[in-house]
């Protein structure tokens, strides 16, 4: 772990290489880390690429709470961010919530255009 003396870019890239070497857990600790800084400092404008990072963090690792709060935050935000609606779909999906996945999943294929992934073990 890096200390908070180390500059910002420095640890994105340390979380960024975790999370590229699939240690998502550790990766989702670090950027939790970044964004709670960010938050502390009131610079939370312009980083929906570190928070969408994070919240794919959290879903890699299971983390499925953690990433459906980081994507609500987003999409309330950005209503308009068709990958922050897939991924929450996704997201809703693994945690066996599928009623709840439908909208935000016909959502992304309507504004970005991704097609509706269909769950493994989804009722038809």
């Amino acid at each position: 772990m890096m200390t908070s003396s180390t500059p910002f870019s420095l640890r994105l890239k340390w979380a960024q290489s975790l999370y590229d070497l699939g240690d998502h857990r550790a990766a989702a600790k670090e950027l939790a880390a970044l964004v709670d800084e960010a938050k502390d400092e009131e610079l939370l404008h312009g980083t929906t690429e570190l928070r969408l990072l994070l919240a794919r963090a959290y879903y890699r690792s299971a983390q499925l709470a953690h990433a459906e709060a980081v994507l609500v935050e987003l999409i309330e935000e950005a209503p308009t961010d068709a990958y922050a609606h897939l991924l929450l779909g996704r997201t809703l999906q693994r945690a066996g919530r599928h009623d709840e996945a439908k909208r935000p999943l016909a959502l992304a294929e309507i504004l970005g255009d991704y097609e509706r992934p269909k769950a493994h073990g989804a009722p038809d």
